[in-house]
């Protein structure tokens, strides 16, 4: 506002001021909103009102011009109006559809917490999720069956899913696009790259972060485990880390999701051995216990789409 006025200031300096306010003013008039703005609210208004108000009516004159030529306003992001207040006319600024669209989405991307995720995850959408075989078909609709059911704080598990299949075949990408539709209805989700949380974990053992961490992973509202069976597991993280995480997910009935190349009952195969090679079958079925309890396996199989 200050930068108006002093704009104007400059512009009376001198010996033609009279000639260079009317010009200004003439200007001003002729400015196509200007002119539609006097002529619906002529009744309003009379000559002491309007050049009271110049000032007003040049500020407008000059912000939509840059509005209208895509650069700044005053406000960056917003578009000027005019309004008339009793004897005032007074310059509002409204947030343009660009920026009621950007912020959207910005409101969207806060939805989605992510850890170690590609941007092509985050970037997923229900519909570029191809549906060529039946196994895809599937689980489609198994992921659109809990978009449409799942409601924050209802008491019941609500079930999340477990998706196995080979390489590439877009199970990270439909957790991705899972959470796209979930932070549209306002909905929080964590995306987690297991492998590389669990590389973290045992870096944080040196700085007293792990419980920290741990924890984020067990309140979130939904959390997504991508890729479950590719991290290099000890004894350790799939008992401290990923088994406490799964237990409180478990006592608080709060939807859990993985992929991974596979199935439940390979991956209880994969979790039986401790670092030294020794079989403890018993604590990797209570690990996969847990999976059950939290998802419903569904298989994902198809070619590589990575290529």
């Amino acid at each position: 506002m200050d930068k108006i006025e002093r704009t104007l200031g400059q512009l009376f300096q001198g010996r033609d001021f009279e000639k260079q306010y009317e010009t200004l003013k003439q200007q001003v008039f002729a400015y196509g909103p200007v002119k539609q703005f006097l002529n619906e609210h002529q009744s309003e208004l009379n000559e002491q009102i309007i050049n009271q108000n110049l000032s007003k009516l040049y500020e407008f004159m000059t912000e939509h011009e840059k509005y209208q030529q895509k650069e700044d306003t005053l406000m960056p992001g917003y578009a000027p109006r005019l309004s008339l207040n009793g004897d005032y006319i007074t310059v509002t600024y409204y947030p343009t559809e660009e920026k009621i669209q950007a912020d959207r989405q910005r409101a969207i991307e806060k939805r989605i917490r992510s850890l170690y995720m590609p941007k092509q995850v985050m970037e997923a959408t229900l519909d570029d999720f191809s549906i060529d075989n039946e196994s895809r078909s599937a689980a489609f609709l198994a992921a659109g069956e809990f978009l449409s059911t799942y409601e924050k704080g209802a008491t019941g598990m609500q079930k999340g899913l477990y998706i196995h299949g080979s390489f590439g075949t877009g199970k990270s990408y439909l957790l991705g696009a899972m959470a796209k539709d979930l932070a549209l209805k306002g909905i929080s989700t964590t995306l987690v790259y297991l492998p590389e949380f669990m590389r973290e974990i045992k870096q944080s053992i040196a700085d007293n972060s792990v419980g920290e961490k741990i924890q984020f992973a067990k309140e979130t509202d939904i959390l997504m485990l991508d890729d479950i069976g590719a991290e290099s597991m000890t004894t350790w993280t799939r008992d401290e880390v990923l088994g406490a995480i799964l237990q409180f997910r478990m006592q608080e009935e709060l939807p859990t999701f993985f992929s991974s190349n596979y199935s439940m009952e390979h991956l209880e195969n994969h979790l039986m051995f401790s670092n030294n090679g020794t079989e403890e079958r018993m604590k990797a079925r209570r690990i996969m216990e847990r999976i059950r309890y939290l998802s419903k396996e569904v298989e994902l199989d198809g070619r590589n789409r990575r290529y």
